[in-house]
């Protein structure tokens, strides 16, 4: 909730950075890659650090820092000084938060382990749906700085719970190097990361640019576009959770994911055809529960390619990091193509499908590199 489902909810500030800051699209949208890219860029340090055993305090001074991203950015008026804030500090903070906690809960499950993680990320729904809704309604009633200090009271309860909650089960690994170089030998592995590098570069898009894309093609007003997102964040715990049981029950993660991925590229090439209201909360429905399949199954199929839970956290770094630098870059193209078609989404539309389509086929190629036989789960 406090680090997907805040960030899930970029496209509610995007829309209002646009006009209260008053830069382009493309500017606004770096604020929010940075604070992905960042996210994961640093999963290799703290996989790695969760392995030696020190979850409790990386996972400390991620609450930290998140909470104090949020104080910062309630009283920023300028574009440099949000995005240090809430795209730096914040990035940093969800960083200590999110490979830690992932990494620790997948040791705890051996079966059923893609539908933990499904409901897990579940509570990245919950927050895109939360965090637009107070937005919405405190933001014309009591201003910006008290509505982002409001959230931070909900992330202050939220990560309270969780730094006396959450626990490490393994025993630490003490020794080791930060990265783990035997897993460029592994061919699934290292396609996989090529796969989700692709799907990630084009994910994000929609996410950020829905709302702006109500509001100008549709011509929809700001609460409502707002609205549109909320739809969008909601419909998640649909695409978080079933496709992860299925993923346990029948098919496999990787299975899963494969399809997931070529229906959301499609529907990216769809989008281009959405004109009216109606076509564009229906579109918002279906890309909703696709895109939270795909970050889903993310986690669930990264933790699956891992057979020595003591590697759990720095495997997943890695990853984590090679697809740092595509949601780094994704949203601010999708911005600058905007720009290049003179206000039009069609180009970033088709960069983002093509990207997604092009990550399907190195998941392909994963699934066969590890095995030929179809009708194999995995």
């Amino acid at each position: 909730m406090n680090t997907w489902g805040f960030i899930n909810s970029f496209g509610v500030f995007q829309t209002y950075y646009i006009n209260s800051l008053s830069r382009p699209a493309a500017d606004i949208s770096w604020i929010g890659s940075m604070q992905i890219f960042l996210l994961f860029f640093i999963g290799t340090i703290t996989g790695r650090l969760t392995d030696a055993g020190y979850f409790r305090s990386i996972f400390l001074i991620g609450t930290i820092l998140c909470l104090l991203g949020l104080f910062m950015t309630s009283i920023s008026t300028t574009y440099w000084q949000v995005f240090l804030a809430q795209g730096i500090c914040m990035g940093l903070g969800n960083g200590c938060l999110f490979c830690p906690a992932l990494a620790t809960l997948s040791t705890y499950f051996s079966t059923k382990k893609s539908l933990v993680i499904g409901i897990s990320a579940a509570g990245s729904a919950t927050g895109g749906v939360v965090f637009p809704i107070m937005v919405q309604q405190l933001l014309p009633k009591i201003g910006f700085g008290w509505t982002m200090r409001s959230l931070g009271l909900i992330q202050l309860v939220c990560l309270g719970i969780c730094n006396f909650g959450i626990k490490q089960r393994v025993p630490p690994r003490k020794s080791g190097a930060w990265i783990d170089y035997p897993s460029f030998k592994d061919v699934p592995y290292m396609l996989f990361a090529a796969g989700m590098f692709f799907n990630f570069w084009g994910l994000y898009f929609g996410f950020y640019y829905l709302g702006a894309y109500a509001r100008s093609i549709i011509g929809v007003p700001l609460a409502e576009s707002i609205n549109i997102i909320i739809v969008l964040n909601a419909v998640g715990v649909v695409g978080r959770v079933i496709p992860n049981h299925l993923a346990d029950r029948v098919f496999g993660p990787l299975n899963t994911l494969i399809p997931i991925a070529i229906i959301d590229s499609l529907l990216c090439f769809c989008w281009i055809a959405v004109s009216t209201r109606g076509g564009l909360y229906t579109w918002s429905v279906m890309y909703g529960i696709f895109a939270a399949g795909i970050q889903g199954l993310f986690p669930a199929t990264l933790s699956s390619l891992t057979t020595d839970l003591r590697k759990a956290g720095v495997r997943m770094g890695m990853v984590f990091t090679v697809v740092s630098f595509a949601v780094l870059t994704g949203p601010p193209i999708g911005g600058v193509l905007i720009q290049k078609n003179n206000g039009g989404y069609e180009y970033a539309q088709i960069f983002a499908a093509i990207d997604l389509l092009a990550g399907t086929g190195f998941l392909l190629m994963a699934r066969l590199a590890r095995s030929r036989k179809l009708l194999t789960k995995m």
